[in-house]
């Protein structure tokens, strides 16, 4: 399978205002075309040698490739956990319009 250039980033958020506001700082500064807040996901981990479990707002973010490094770096600027949990990946496929919108949607903007 090829890259398409489409890429998604998983990350969850300690309430759905905070993951509004970084989605929207996201779409202002054209690094993503979309981000899907996904809503309450019940969360168990360890952290600091002890399991633990929370809720927390699950939120799917729509990018291209050549953007996926710099969304990644800019929302682990912007989240509010100190080490928060932030996975992005390559997609081996996307529906051309789909990619064509991601394109026109993450474009840098001039400044």
């Amino acid at each position: 399978m090829r890259n398409t250039g489409a890429a998604l980033v998983w990350c969850p958020f300690p309430d759905r205002e905070t993951a509004r506001a970084t989605a929207a700082r996201l779409l202002d500064e054209s690094l993503i075309a979309c981000a899907n807040i996904v809503g309450e996901i019940e969360s168990i981990f360890e952290w600091e040698g002890e399991r633990s479990s929370g809720t927390e707002i699950a939120v799917l973010l729509k990018t291209t490739s050549e953007r996926l490094e710099e969304v990644v770096s800019r929302l682990g600027e912007l989240h509010p956990y100190d080490t928060p949990a932030i996975v992005g990946w390559c997609c081996d496929q996307a529906y051309p319009a789909t990619l064509d919108w991601l394109m026109l949607q993450t474009r840098p903007t001039l400044q």
